[in-house]
């Protein structure tokens, strides 16, 4: 893959941006690549160039990625103020429940919808799904979707006002476990050692609430790309985003070795 400027607006020119209707809603989806499906959901404040750069990671090691849009403007680098108008939007949405624990985001189930469909046009045993940052749980919920085989949660930092807080209803995620439990499944999640909106606390309520199903990885601060956008630089001034913003694209680097992972993960569970 050719590297892009991470520091310009991304045309996206090699997707293909879908209008996708279920459920009477309407989104536009990016596609691209071809065999299994892996859904990637954004981090705020949009479908950044890093954002893309990992989907295309997903597609270059052997995926159809299906990448929705779900606040934002697709491929922009924003500025702190045009980002943070983005958070303020979707912290107010219908869609997302930004600040309150025990219950899931009804945009979730449109993206479980969205999981059946792509299955359905690229077959294969089933769906994989990563959420980043305000996404970051959307992936777990997903797993309520039988499609759902392979869930990556990335700093998931919903509800915000509750650093242990779990952004699923008690009855899901004990679903959820009985589900990876019964199909032998894992979840694998990430976050940087001093992530101050991904906090430990957040890991351990996962690991209580799913046990040996919830594979975590905790990468040292040290390992984090320092050189941020101004959104970040301003709204996020710490390591955070994995395999995003925070990835130090080199050989040998610890977010290099999370990206690997996950790929693999992906294809182990669907079939590569």
């Amino acid at each position: 893959m050719p590297r892009r400027s991470m520091n310009e607006d991304d045309s996206l020119e090699d997707f293909s941006a879908r209008e996708i209707t279920l459920d009477g809603v309407t989104k536009v989806v990016h596609v691209a690549g071809a065999g299994p499906a892996v859904i990637v959901m954004t981090e705020m404040p949009g479908i950044s160039p890093h954002v893309a750069r990992f989907s295309r990671w997903v597609r270059d090691a052997g995926f159809t990625v299906y990448m929705p849009s779900l606040f934002g403007r697709d491929g922009a680098v924003p500025n702190p103020e045009e980002g943070a108008a983005v958070f303020q939007r979707a912290c107010v949405s219908g869609e997302f429940r930004a600040f309150a624990a025990g219950g899931s985001s009804p945009v979730t189930v449109w993206l479980r919808a969205l999981a059946r469909l792509a299955h359905q046009e690229c077959g294969g045993p089933g769906v994989g799904a990563i959420g980043m940052c305000f996404t970051g749980n959307f992936a777990l919920t997903m797993m309520l979707e039988p499609a759902m085989l392979a869930p990556v949660l990335s700093q998931p930092s919903l509800p915000l006002n509750d650093p242990a807080g779990l952004e699923i209803a008690p009855d899901e995620i004990a679903a959820v476990r009985q589900r990876l439990e019964r199909e032998d499944l894992t979840v694998l999640a990430y976050r940087f050692d001093g992530d101050k909106i991904c906090t430990a606390q957040r890991f351990a309520a996962y690991s209580e609430a799913l046990g040996d199903r919830f594979v975590a990885r905790v990468l040292p601060d040290s390992a984090a790309n320092r050189d941020m956008p101004p959104f970040f630089a301003k709204n996020v001034p710490f390591p955070h985003s994995v395999v995003t913003v925070n990835l130090i694209d080199e050989a040998g680097q610890p977010t290099i070795a999370a990206r690997d992972e996950i790929l693999a993960f992906f294809g182990k569970r669907l079939g590569l």
